[in-house]
């Protein structure tokens, strides 16, 4: 509870403000007021201080301990501390009138408070100290936006990592279980081939069986066959091997379809090596076509990573210059390719991209953070299912980016505050309001504008940028 100070406490107060540098060189009479009219709070470890929400009405000066100040709708997001020495609360002109955190002591702390209705004599006495504690609220907003901008890109990273993540699992284990099976399948190519040669083969025989296999082979990469297709050359190979009394024919129709052999194939391969040599020369031959069936899916899934990687490397403009000649269609393209897992639902992407657009100056890996900004956000709007327009244009001093969805859209009323820092319709802890704002001020950096246009169903931002930077 706040202590009214005492004569001995006065002269507590008068010796703690001598310590502190904003105050440490006023004059001795102006020192005298504050200690008057400061009142003592002690606060144990844990206390609560101020809530979120509460009206802010004093300045505050820590003499001991430590308060930290967090918002309790994001518990990951950035916090600040106060310690001892340093002056925190209400200061003079602030527009500050509710608390945007918590705070709570740490530690055993005492702190001094001075009610905003002492702040017009105040200033009036100490004209010096006025300017001071302006300093000091400029250097606290800095410090706020720059930690609050922090946080921002960290959860932008996170879903950004979240997604690579998600698109590099799956082709990594598609490649690590088709390596599994590629060691069976080895496996078991040495084991037809251990059967087929039991059998006495003439050089003709042979040969017919390696053509058969090369190209059965070769032919399986280039099919695109329906899958009732597959489905219905299977059942007639099938029958075909059963009705020749080949052993596990189950298991060879299914891979002979996939590599489009027909009934009328082996009859052909019959002719040549007789039907005695059929049973083990199909059997090794599934099997050689298995390994390159599981080849070709490794194959796959390292080119899919390979992808997503060179795809990081050109979203980040990684080991390249800041500023360069970027092409504004290959970035949209790079940020929709790590935001893949989101478009496994319900969710489509119509591409609209103008065919001339040229290439512009500009710093690349900025750009592309404002198309992760703009695309999550139309993602977040339309929830489960809906269409990510993106559209780009040449226009006559440069090049226009359209981003939309098919959301609810934004109410008119907020449409002019959604640029704003700290201004999210997002729900509690989804957002920090600062996507759009920095998405914002990357544009005008480089020279560009930024607007929104929005009713239900339609939202659209666009972004227009020149061709070429002023030379600074």
């Amino acid at each position: 509870m706040p202590e009214k100070p005492g004569s001995e406490t006065i002269q507590t107060i008068l010796s703690e403000l001598h310590n502190i540098a904003v105050f440490a060189d006023l004059p001795e009479d102006q020192l005298t007021w504050l200690a008057e009219r400061f009142e003592e709070v002690r606060l144990q470890p844990g206390a609560v201080y101020l809530r979120q929400g509460d009206p802010v009405e004093y300045l505050v000066v820590v003499v001991e301990g430590e308060v930290r100040y967090q918002r309790q709708d994001v518990p990951d997001g950035p916090f600040f501390t106060m310690q001892a020495g340093q002056v925190t609360g209400m200061l003079p002109y602030s527009r500050l009138t509710r608390a945007s955190g918590t705070g709570r002591a740490i530690v055993q702390t005492r702190i001094l408070r001075l009610h905003k209705d002492h702040f017009p004599e105040m200033l009036r006495r100490m004209p010096e100290l006025g300017k001071r504690l302006v300093a000091l609220m400029s250097d606290r907003i800095r410090e706020a936006t720059r930690l609050e901008t922090q946080h921002e890109k960290l959860m932008a990273l996170g879903k950004l990592s979240a997604g690579l993540a998600h698109e590099l699992n799956n082709p990594a284990s598609a490649a690590r279980r088709s390596a599994s099976s590629l060691l069976e399948a080895i496996d078991a190519v040495r084991d037809a081939s251990l059967r087929l040669l039991q059998h006495p083969l003439t050089n003709m025989q042979r040969e017919a069986i390696a053509r058969f296999e090369a190209d059965a082979a070769h032919r399986a990469p280039n099919t695109l066959s329906n899958p009732l297709e597959v489905s219905d050359r299977e059942e007639r190979l099938t029958e075909w091997l059963e009705a020749r009394g080949v052993a596990e024919a189950w298991k060879i129709a299914p891979v002979l379809a996939e590599s489009c052999i027909e009934p009328a194939e082996l009859e052909g391969l019959a002719a040549e090596i007789g039907n005695a040599v059929m049973g083990p020369a199909l059997a090794r031959a599934a099997r050689i076509l298995a390994i390159y069936g599981l080849v070709r899916e490794i194959d796959n899934s390292t080119r899919r990573i390979s992808d997503l990687v060179s795809a990081v490397k050109e979203y980040s403009y990684m080991d390249q210059a800041a500023s360069q000649e970027v092409d504004i269609q290959k970035g949209l393209e790079n940020t929709l390719l790590i935001f893949g897992y989101r478009f496994k639902g319900g969710v489509t992407v119509a591409r609209n991209y103008a065919p001339d657009l040229p290439r512009i100056c500009a710093r690349g890996s900025e750009l592309n953070q404002v198309w992760t900004n703009l695309i999550d956000n139309a993602l977040d709007a339309m929830g489960e299912a809906g269409e990510l327009r993106v559209r780009t244009a040449r226009e006559p001093d440069g090049i226009l980016v359209e981003v939309g969805d098919t959301g609810p859209g934004i109410p008119p009323e907020i449409q002019p505050r959604i640029f704003d820092p700290f201004f999210t319709t997002k729900g509690v802890g989804e957002g920090t309001g600062l996507g759009l704002d920095t998405a914002c001020r990357i544009i005008h950096n480089h020279h560009g504008t930024i607007k929104v246009e929005s009713k239900p169903g339609d939202t659209r931002f666009q972004v227009r940028l020149p061709l070429t930077q002023p030379q600074t």
